[in-house]
C-alpha cells in the first residue's frame, strides 16, 4: 500500500512553504505543552533504555525533546521538507531523522530490524491520514513495538472539527496558520469517535492506558484565546 500522490504532494507543499521558525506549524507546539506532559504519562508503562520513533516528526520539535528522554530519539515523516526542517534545527545531532512512509509495511520492517523494538510516539497523525490508510498507519505502530515497546498515541476527535469551525468564522476568515493548513488540503479530525480506536485494536494493540486531553495550537481566536483542539490519548502495547 502506499498514500496517494495528492496526499503526498499536500504534505510537500505544506513544509517546503513553511519557514524555519518555531511554531510556524500551527501543531508545533512547544513541548513542555505536548511532549514532556505525553512522556509522564508513557513512562510509567515504557522501558526508557529502549529508543523512541517520533512517527510523523514534522520539524522535529517534539523528536528532540523525546531524546532528553529515551536513550535514542528518532523521528520519521512522509514529508522530505519536513525532514530538511527537522535537521536543520538539530545542528547538534540530539536526535536522528529520516523520511518514512507509515503505510509502507516494508520500510517500517526495516526500520524495526534495523533498531530492534521500540517505544512509538505518535502525535494526531491517524485523524489526517487518507481513510483507507489508517489501518496501516496503525499496523506500522504495531510492528515497530515488538514485544518490548510502548506506544503513546493522541487523536484528535471530532469535537475538533467544532473548534476549527468556530476559529474559522472569525471577522477575517480563519487565522493565517489554520488557513495554510486549508490551503494545502490537509484534513483535520476527519476521523470518527470510534474509529481510531478500533484501528487500533484490529492492528493487534493493547490499551494499557487512556484519557481525554487537548492538543495545544500556536494559533489563538481573535479575542487571543489559544487554540486547544480535543483528543484521546492512548498508552498501547503489542498483542
Amino acid at each position: 500500500m502506499d498514500v496517494s500522490q495528492q496526499y503526498r504532494e499536500s504534505w510537500e507543499g505544506f513544509w517546503a512553504a513553511t519557514s524555519d521558525a518555531p511554531g510556524e506549524a500551527i501543531w508545533d507546539a512547544d513541548p513542555s505543552l505536548s511532549a514532556a506532559p505525553h512522556s509522564e504519562l508513557l513512562l510509567p508503562y515504557a522501558d526508557a533504555a529502549l529508543p523512541v520513533v517520533d512517527l510523523g516528526c514534522g520539524n522535529g520539535t517534539q523528536t528532540r525533546y523525546l531524546a532528553t528522554r529515551f536513550a535514542r530519539a528518532i523521528g520519521v515523516d512522509l514529508s522530505h521538507a519536513a525532514i530538511g526542517h527537522a535537521r536543520r534545527a538539530d545542528p547538534e545531532g540530539v536526535a536522528e531523522f529520516a523520511q518514512l512512509d507509515l503505510v509502507d509495511g516494508e520500510a517500517v520492517r526495516a526500520l524495526h530490524e534495523r533498531i530492534g523494538d521500540t517505544n512509538v510516539y505518535m502525535r494526531a497523525v491517524i485523524h489526517q491520514s487518507e481513510p483507507e490508510t489508517r489501518p496501516a498507519v496503525a499496523a506500522a505502530v504495531a510492528t515497530l513495538l515488538g514485544n518490548r515497546g510502548r506506544a503513546f498515541v493522541a487523536e484528535l476527535t471530532p469535537a475538533s472539527q467544532d473548534v476549527l469551525r468556530q476559529a474559522a468564522q472569525g471577522p477575517d476568515g480563519p487565522p493565517k496558520k489554520l488557513r495554510r493548513v486549508f490551503d494545502h488540503g490537509l484534513k483535520p479530525a476527519s476521523a470518527t469517535e470510534e474509529e481510531v480506536p478500533q484501528v487500533l485494536r484490529a492492528a493487534g494493540l493493547v490499551t494499557l492506558d487512556s484519557g481525554d486531553t487537548a492538543l495545544p495550537q500556536t494559533e489563538y481566536l481573535p479575542d487571543g484565546t489559544r487554540i486547544d483542539l480535543p483528543a484521546r490519548w492512548f498508552v498501547l502495547a503489542a498483542r
